[in-house]
């Protein structure tokens, strides 16, 4: 099986950003990891930072960083996040946290931002999915 190759790029004629890539392409021996929704609720079932995105949003990224280390990923393999964040929400706060929180990526991953009447808990301001890949270890039977 060939490596996992990992390909991100800002064609000419897209708009190039440090935040973000515009496409990424995955081939070779990969793992894909699809996280589903996380909000702000911690391990113990309670809201962190209610009313207040910018710790809402420092507590999703914990999660989604606690389940990516449960595949033995971070999110440097990270290469597309959905963001779902409530109307009247500032996605610059979101930003803010999200570079204390992980910082400016070497390879930035594919990013959707949608604004959203709610979400299904009515006090989260913010909800992120993500997708990753890893090598595969071992062959496709898994020996």
């Amino acid at each position: 099986m060939s490596r996992l190759k990992v390909k991100h790029s800002n064609p000419e004629g897209l708009f190039d950003s440090r935040v973000f890539s515009q496409v990424v392409t995955v081939s070779g021996n990969a793992k894909t990891i699809y996280i589903g929704g996380q909000n702000a609720i911690n391990s113990e079932g309670q809201l962190i930072g209610r009313d207040n995105l910018e710790l809402q949003t420092k507590q999703v990224l914990k999660n989604i960083q606690t389940a990516l280390a449960a595949e033995d990923a971070t999110f440097n393999d990270v290469i597309k996040l959905n963001i779902y964040m409530v109307n009247g929400c500032d996605p610059a706060v979101g930003l803010k946290a999200f570079m204390e929180s992980i910082g400016e990526l070497e390879k930035p991953p594919l990013i959707t931002v949608l604004k959203v009447a709610g979400l299904a808990n009515p006090l989260c301001l913010i909800e992120i999915d993500a997708i990753a890949v890893v090598e595969e270890k071992g062959d496709c039977l898994g020996w």
